[in-house]
């Protein structure tokens, strides 16, 4: 009886890690407290990120509407070579066991496969289609005047918080 106890208590552990390992932020949350001021970084990347959005057409509704009617390989072109930068920088990260600029150690965790990331794949998807904004471009399609994607940014918002909701009755 006593090991069969211990072994669910080492399954629930188990299984308390994999939800909690969902939340990237519960591992790679830095330790160290900043002050306010501290974050402009942030911000400034943002705005070079955000201008760079603009210059490549990564946030014109029409170079969306191409790539998901597969008009135009411009899209495909961007994703595809993000996807390739991210691949070498994580290879690099691992390969030489480059730390975090507070020296901090980076470090991966596997993840498992379930159904829920096919559905919400389709969902992110369907509403990328539709609304011709990605989360990433939003910001910077609202600074250049397209302020109906304000919308689809109260929605993102609102969708993020339902899922917060109702994550723990949701399968993982």
């Amino acid at each position: 009886m006593k090991i069969a106890e211990q072994g669910m208590e080492t399954q629930s552990a188990n299984t308390d890690f994999e939800v909690r390992s969902l939340d990237t932020i519960c591992i790679n949350e830095s330790q160290k407290q900043h002050p306010w001021w501290y974050n402009f970084k942030y911000l400034a990347v943002g705005i070079v990120f955000g201008i760079v959005f603009v210059k490549a057409e990564i946030i014109s509704w029409f170079r969306i509407q191409e790539m998901f009617r597969l008009q135009s390989f411009h899209m495909y072109g961007v994703i595809g070579s993000a996807v390739i930068v991210g691949m070498i920088s994580v290879w690099l990260i691992k390969k030489f066991n480059i730390k975090t600029i507070h020296g901090e150690k980076i470090s991966f965790h596997p993840k498992k496969f379930n159904k829920g990331q096919i559905y919400g794949g389709l969902i992110f998807g369907l509403g990328w289609a539709l609304t011709g904004a990605c989360p990433g471009p939003l910001f910077a399609q609202i600074g250049t005047g397209v302020t109906v994607v304000t919308v689809v940014l109260l929605s993102a918002i609102a969708g993020t918080w339902t899922y917060g909701y109702f994550r723990d009755r949701l399968p993982h």
